[in-house]
């Protein structure tokens, strides 16, 4: 394997990590068969083929993600890794900025839909449309439907593009004089010295 190539694949990873952007503490995955196991698709580009690691819908083919970001994220690219059958999931919905977002408002228009691929080797990428998530602080996956299976699996979800620390905007309060009032503002009379230097 030539230098290149591995150089390639490192930089092409790096641009794969904004997993690493995720508030996990507060990520969820509605609809998820084994608790916890939602929050396990989002690693490292490298480790998208590890098939130990999967979420798989309980009640029906639905999962519902709502991912919050440590800052401010702007939104390029994704990527679904599934099976080669019927459990991949066949369409995508992304919500920007609706946290605890429930099944009920998907009902919603979302900002873009994707009819998505069988992708079982994590190389498709759907683009998004980046106006419409730039400034993301959260983001809602919605995969309702796969292709005819009753569960969906989804192996790895990668999610490309740029963050930006949160910035905390705090009220400054400022008072203003309408005219000075020389006693606040005295002067110390400085009587120069002078130094001579033998």
């Amino acid at each position: 394997r030539c230098r290149c190539c591995g150089e390639e694949a490192a930089e092409r990873g790096a641009a794969w990590g904004l997993y690493l952007r995720i508030d996990r503490q507060r990520l969820q995955c509605l609809n998820e068969r084994r608790e916890g196991s939602g929050a396990t698709v989002f690693r490292p580009w490298e480790e998208r083929r590890d098939r130990s690691q999967f979420v798989e819908s309980d009640d029906d083919e639905e999962l519902l993600f709502n991912i919050p970001f440590t800052g401010s994220v702007k939104l390029k690219g994704v990527i679904v890794m599934g099976e080669d059958g019927e459990t991949h999931p066949a369409e995508m919905r992304l919500f920007r900025n609706i946290p605890h977002m429930s099944f009920d408002d998907t009902a919603k228009e979302a900002e873009q839909t994707f009819s998505l691929s069988r992708d079982p080797l994590g190389e498709l990428e759907y683009p998004t449309k980046v106006a419409r998530f730039s400034n993301l602080h959260h983001l809602s996956m919605h995969f309702p439907k796969n292709f005819g299976a009753e569960t969906t699996k989804i192996f790895y979800i990668g999610l490309k593009g740029e963050w930006t620390e949160a910035h905390r905007h705090e009220v400054t309060v400022c008072s203003y004089e309408a005219s000075a009032n020389p006693a606040d503002h005295r002067v110390e009379q400085i009587s120069p010295q002078t130094h001579f230097i033998s």
